[in-house]
């Protein structure tokens, strides 16, 4: 038997590399000391003016003027301060004004608002170019150079009233409500609109049924922004409204304080009761705020 040799090869590997324990780690960062008290100097300088507000609403006259800064605490504590303003403020009855013109006037900016933008996207024309763009640039246009000529207009028609302060907001909404509308269309597709128009729809029904409720996310954006102007509106009231029942609560809260102007506590405790509302609205819809802002962005 011929003695079968096996020949043994041996495979060499390149030498493993280890790697430095060092760069695997990672390094904590240290907290910006001087960026974090910058940033609690800011929050107590913001802060303050509701501190001040607050704290002397709850205070007698006296307690005000000796310390404007400290609690109030004893004697110098009172809570009928929110009673006698809530009754001297006809609190309702400026709360309703309020609450029926900026219902009433967001309401009819976002119906007319997003059809008009919805026409100037589908429209491929130089005149709908012409009037998106004469729409940007009304934005630009300050009101003060307008308010004159418009209340006069406004007196020869009738409607220095809540319902012609209704009209002037629409017309002042439309601008922002349109370029917003107008962003957010561009990213529905044409399809779906010509799919309705083939099952039988007109064009009233095609955007009411197809193309409205896909504009929920910028419709909120769009309703929180013109709450929130209208409702703490107060040149455009000032000049339109002219009798007491039809005050809303910042042109009331303006004759109230310069009524109250000498009795502090009355005057703060009737400015809290009016930022209420309006503090409450915010904190509800904070949330559809930043997520309107940022679909905005995106799209």
């Amino acid at each position: 038997m011929e003695a079968k040799q096996i020949v043994k090869t041996e495979t060499t590997y390149p030498p493993i590399q280890k790697k430095s324990v060092k760069g695997t780690k990672k390094t904590k960062k240290k907290p910006n000391i001087k960026l974090g008290a910058l940033a609690i100097v800011i929050a107590i300088l913001f802060l303050s003016p509701f501190y001040i507000v607050l704290t002397n609403s709850f205070k007698t006259q006296k307690g005000i003027f000796l310390n404007v800064m400290s609690l109030p605490f004893g004697e110098y504590f009172s809570s009928s301060n929110y009673v006698e303003a809530f009754h001297e403020l006809n609190f309702i009855r400026s709360f309703m004004n309020s609450l029926f013109i900026t219902v009433s006037s967001t309401i009819i900016i976002i119906i007319f608002a997003s059809m008009a933008a919805w026409m100037l996207v589908r429209t491929k024309t130089k005149l709908s170019t012409f009037l998106f763009f004469l729409f940007a640039v009304a934005m630009l246009i300050p009101f003060q150079s307008v308010m004159l000529p418009l209340v006069r207009i406004m007196g020869i028609l009738g409607f220095l009233n809540p319902y012609g302060l209704v009209f002037m907001y629409l017309g002042f909404g439309s601008s922002l409500s349109i370029i917003l509308y107008h962003g957010f269309i561009k990213n529905i597709p044409v399809e779906l609109e010509e799919a309705a128009v083939i099952d039988g729809c007109n064009k009233l029904q095609t955007f009411w049924y197809i193309v409205f409720p896909l504009l929920k996310p910028i419709t909120v954006t769009v309703s929180i922004l013109n709450v929130m102007w209208i409702w703490n509106d107060f040149l455009l009231p000032q000049l339109v409204i002219n009798r007491p029942e039809w005050h809303t609560i910042p042109l009331r809260m303006f004759y109230f304080f310069g009524q109250y102007s000498r009795k502090w506590h009355l005057a703060l405790a009737g400015l809290v009761i009016a930022m209420i509302p309006i503090i409450i609205f915010y904190f509800f819809a904070q949330k559809h705020i930043i997520k309107g802002v940022t679909d905005g962005s995106s799209k």
